[in-house]
């Protein structure tokens, strides 16, 4: 009988940081490599070491390019890794996009922080640079969507589809005999640029995420709530800021806005994407068709539609531009990229409004702005808010509680153990008796840095 040790590094009771590493006599792998993003004290872990041999590691497997699943490769590569880092020809695309543009902002932020002396730390360092990224890099390789990849004489890996953003899947890991599936983030059952996820069969051990693990996605209509903000917008002569994820969500804001122009229920209101990474990732739309519903037509005529923002100059032209106007730009839960100088400007102005699209987790700028904060301090200062605030929630890529269900629901066995994790306690815990209420399965929330031992 052989022995597996499961550390929950990053991902356990919270919604940021995924890391699960896998410790055998045979292999050491690690399951995603995230960096934390939220409240202080998670982001203060991505100056930690990691609590493990990091040159053991063989392989780290990608289940997609989030930055919270992939943006703490280039930490990880300089405490020692030197193995291979896997995922779909995407989802690398992707990560390489995501860990350079995290660079840069890192970069540029620490130099801000010292030009204009707010940082308590002097100097201020950003976590990683451009260079160590360009290193990372070096140890991608590719594994294509259902293929089963040999990671030694007891160990493969599948990934399998699962719908969440581009390139993403869920990991199905065969170790001695015994098969752990890892969700990763599961997509939704309808979604306007990506299929369905695919579902596991079979696991003996089911590692799922549950950032809606306690709740529905509302009944929205998402085109209708998109125009009557337009009309808003329009009336008030003011400005819609929405902050995006720039992988799949910002996409699928562009697809949405150019279907209303195109039926006539909006007029051809200017519209800005201003985000740098999210321009690189339309791109890898357009590398893999295959992996998304848009035609080629299609993809060409929205970014027709929409003004491509490329240079920071341009940001301030847009936000000097008086006419009303839409702008989406990154990041999604308000932590960074160039949204931050939009709402630094433009956020005071009661003729302004926010909206949110999809997960905002604790302590984020964007979960402050859920719960109706009067400021936000941004680059070292405090802005007062007075735009209106809205959230669309069925826009989230992450599968609804009933959708999480649906996904486990097409396994034959029974799992000796499912490990509820991605997701913040309140949530876990719901979702925990809701599984084992339905299905009757044992499920354990683990703590960070909890240590599981498995018999094989």
């Amino acid at each position: 009988m052989k022995k597996l040790q499961v550390h929950f590094l990053g991902g356990a009771g919270t919604v940021t940081g995924s890391k699960f590493y896998l410790h055998t006599e045979e292999i050491k792998i690690l399951v995603d490599c995230g960096l934390f993003q939220g409240i202080k004290e998670l982001r203060e872990q991505n100056w930690e070491r990691l609590p493990v041999d990091v040159s053991q590691i063989d392989y780290v497997l990608l289940t997609h390019g989030h930055l919270d699943h992939c943006g703490y490769l280039p930490l990880l590569v300089r405490q020692g890794f030197r193995g291979t880092i896997l995922g779909t020809p995407p989802t690398l695309e992707i990560a390489r996009i995501i860990l350079e543009d995290s660079a840069k902002i890192q970069e540029e932020e620490a130099e801000k922080a010292n030009k204009e002396s707010y940082s308590k730390h002097n100097p201020a360092l950003p976590l990683y640079t451009k260079q160590d990224v360009v290193f990372t890099l070096k140890f991608f390789q590719h594994v294509e969507e259902g293929d089963t990849v040999s990671l030694s004489d007891h160990c493969s890996a599948t990934f399998m589809y699962n719908g969440h953003i581009i390139g993403s899947t869920y990991i199905e890991i065969n170790l001695y005999g015994k098969r752990l599936v890892f969700s990763g983030d599961v997509g939704r059952q309808e979604d306007e640029l990506l299929d369905p996820p695919k579902q596991p069969e079979w696991a003996d051990y089911l590692f799922v995420e549950s950032t809606y693990g306690d709740r529905l996605h509302p009944e929205e209509d998402v085109g209708q709530i998109l125009t009557k903000l337009v009309n808003e917008t329009l009336y008030k002569k003011g400005v819609l800021i929405i902050p995006s994820f720039a992988v799949e969500r910002l996409q699928s804001l562009m697809y949405q806005l150019w279907k209303l122009y195109k039926k006539n229920r909006i007029p051809n209101i200017p519209i800005f994407v201003d985000s740098p990474m999210g321009n690189n990732v339309l791109e890898v739309f357009k590398d893999f068709p295959d992996w998304h519903k848009l035609t080629p037509e299609e993809y060409r005529n929205m970014c027709n539609h929409i003004t491509i923002v490329s240079s920071y100059a341009e940001t301030w032209e847009t936000i000097d531009d008086p006419r009303p106007k839409i702008v989406i730009a990154g990041s999604g839960m308000v932590t960074g990229g160039r949204v931050l100088t939009y709402i630094k400007q433009l956020g005071e102005m009661d003729t302004t409004t926010i909206l949110l699209v999809g997960f905002q987790a604790e302590e984020t700028r964007g979960r402050k702005l859920l719960e109706g904060t009067s400021e936000l301090k941004i680059y070292g200062k405090h802005v007062p808010i007075n735009a209106t605030i809205n959230h669309l929630e069925s826009l989230s890529a992450h599968a609804d509680q009933a959708e999480l269900l649906t996904w486990m629901g097409a396994i034959k066995n029974i799992p000796e153990k499912v490990f509820l994790v991605h997701g913040e306690k309140a949530a876990m815990e719901t979702y925990r008796f809701t599984i084992q209420d339905k299905y009757g399965w044992k499920c354990h929330v683990p703590s960070m840095n909890e240590v599981v031992e498995i018999l094989l």
